[in-house]
């Protein structure tokens, strides 16, 4: 819708340079509005989602306010909309734990109980958002839960495959992102490099984490309004975007998309790790509302590809092509 509205907007005043002038504005419009609905209504909605619901489930009883699923799906769908480097998969989290917070609030049940319906609203938003039953599960017991307890675990299982089932019925079965072929492993020598790749995406994570939290609290210390943080927050990353790229908006599926078929160039995909992260970080620094999950699918990809297409050129005859590292460098990041 903004940038929709932007274009529309530059076309009929007929000025030629300010067709492309939204891309530089439209992320500080949603995080300025993002940041005043957290404020107004639920402060909790306001960054990561993960995090707000661990704390909940060991200091709270697992109890989180039922307005919280509303405002976190209006505000991240805002911030990811209007072109804030965000994912979708740490606010369907928050989302979902609130749903099952407030089912088990509503019928009476305690402490111990409500921890497990936060469980289950968790797995199932992520089995649903990724097609995929049993990452839900693991995601929730793992994470959230932080235990495999038996008289959980079967509950969340349900949830998680039911939440799969209605997603599929809408949805379809695709999965998360599209593979223009079957990657295999080529030679016994690519482990080698497999191995250098974990080196490389270990220290990129190592940098995505401590950029996220140096720009929170750089942000967090200046003296300025909230709205003016997510004024100066929003034009940093449509900034990032006017004079770099416009993949970092968003969600980024269109980028890893591009990463896996293998046909970005090197020097493209290495500059997206750097602009990606740092559009991430100011987002969340600067009080938009979303999650790190895809923003690090996208960043591993890159950097992933970007490892692949070296390795091709140097070693054609024993190396998959780029995009089998693409999607290693993923699940790596």
């Amino acid at each position: 819708v903004f940038f929709d509205l932007g274009e529309t907007l530059a076309g009929s005043l007929g000025i030629p340079w300010a067709a492309d002038l939204h891309i530089l504005l439209a992320p500080a419009v949603g995080m300025v509005i993002v940041s005043w609905m957290v404020r107004s209504w639920a402060p909790e909605a306001q960054g990561h989602g993960v995090p707000e619901v661990q704390y909940a489930i060991r200091m709270l009883g697992g109890r989180i306010r039922a307005r919280v699923a509303a405002v976190k799906a209006v505000a991240s769908a805002i911030s990811i909309g209007s072109g804030g480097s965000v994912g979708r998969e740490g606010p369907i989290v928050q989302i979902g734990s609130s749903l099952g917070s407030s089912v088990g609030q509503v019928i009476g049940l305690g402490p111990e109980q409500t921890r497990i319906m936060v469980a289950a609203g968790a797995a199932g938003a992520i089995a649903a958002t990724f097609n995929a039953p049993i990452a839900g599960v693991m995601f929730a017991m793992e994470v959230i839960l932080g235990n495999f307890a038996s008289r959980s675990f079967g509950l969340v299982v349900i949830a998680s495959v039911s939440s799969t089932a209605i997603s599929q019925a809408f949805l379809g079965r695709e999965p998360a992102f599209r593979l223009v072929e079957s990657f295999s492993l080529v030679s016994e020598w690519e482990f080698l490099l497999y191995l250098a790749l974990g080196v490389f995406t270990g220290l990129i994570a190592l940098a995505y984490v401590q950029s996220v939290y140096w720009f929170e609290d750089s942000f967090e210390d200046w003296k300025l309004g909230p709205s003016w943080k997510a004024l100066i927050g929003g034009l940093g990353v449509g900034a990032l975007g006017y004079f770099g790229s416009d993949l970092i908006f968003g969600v980024g599926h269109e980028g890893v998309e591009l990463a896996l078929q293998g046909e970005m160039a090197i020097g493209l995909m290495l500059g997206l790790v750097v602009l990606k992260i740092v559009a991430t970080s100011v987002t969340l620094g600067a009080g938009g509302s979303g999650g790190i999950f895809a923003p690090a699918l996208f960043v591993g990809a890159m950097a992933g590809g970007a490892f692949g297409k070296m390795a091709n050129g140097l070693f054609p005859a024993f190396t998959a092509p780029p995009g089998a590292y693409a999607l290693v460098g993923m699940a790596s990041l």
